[in-house]
């Protein structure tokens, strides 16, 4: 991690990189947008330690990324969701996957597919609906299995363990 004393610049995605810039964060993050919220879901799909992805989903939430959710009381068992900070983060991990997409390409096309839920078009470079023009937010996107995973047989991203 960055150390938290910029005494030689100021700089704001330096203290962003403080909360998202590790590797592990910015998954954890997609993984929540992606519809996992219980730490067994987010282990299984990440492929993640469960002393990382506890480390993680502490910093998260204290930097009020996540919030907890109790779903449990006898064991005491959590959720977790986006706060509003959490939800900002969409056009970063969307700008992501599109570069990563465009620079990384899979031999099979995308991994996944962005899709609006209203009508089917997708987010263009401005973060509208290619099809119907409504500025998006991560809200109003479902993710869907694109070329590659469906070549590969699979519905969930999956991403080796390494810590």
């Amino acid at each position: 991690m960055l150390g938290r004393e910029y005494d030689t610049q100021l700089c704001s995605i330096a203290r962003s990189l403080e909360v998202v810039g590790e590797r592990w964060s910015l998954l954890v993050v997609r993984s929540v947008f992606l519809g996992a919220r219980r730490f067994d879901e987010l282990q299984e799909m990440l492929g993640i330690t469960r002393s990382v992805l506890t480390t993680r989903l502490n910093r998260l939430v204290d930097e009020g990324v996540l919030e907890r959710r109790p779903y449990s009381q006898r064991p005491p068992r959590y959720e977790y969701h986006l706060t509003p900070k959490g939800r900002q983060l969409w056009p970063v991990l969307h700008y992501l996957m599109r570069w990563g997409d465009e620079h990384y390409p899979e031999p099979e096309g995308s991994p996944r597919v962005i899709e609006h839920r209203g009508c089917g078009g997708h987010p263009d470079d401005h973060l509208t609906c290619d099809r119907c023009g409504t500025r998006l937010e991560g809200r109003d996107l479902r993710s869907l299995p694109g070329p590659a995973m469906t070549a590969r047989g699979l519905t969930t991203p999956r991403i080796p363990a390494t810590s």
